[in-house]
């Protein structure tokens, strides 16, 4: 069986701030998490760097939050068995 699953992920940014804000919605399961990369004054500015750091950030938590998400259904089976 093959199965697609599509993350929204939608991106603001100004001159020093990128935000992601990223959703999941899988099999009822709703994840949401946001990334945030911020610029150095200094820094050149190279928007496509801030997306990446930002975006990799909200997929971090997205991650973290879907293991969290499986772990529980696994204790959850392995309770209701004992």
């Amino acid at each position: 069986m093959q199965k697609h699953i599509t993350i929204e992920v939608g991106v603001d940014e100004d001159d020093t701030t990128t935000l992601v804000h990223a959703v999941l919605d899988l099999g009822g399961d709703h994840f949401d998490a946001t990334g945030r990369a911020k610029r150095n004054p200094d820094d050149a500015c190279i928007p496509l760097i801030g997306e990446e750091l930002a975006l990799a950030r909200a997929l971090a938590s997205l991650q973290e939050q879907i293991i969290d998400a499986a772990y529980a259904k696994i204790d959850g089976l392995t309770a209701a068995k004992t």
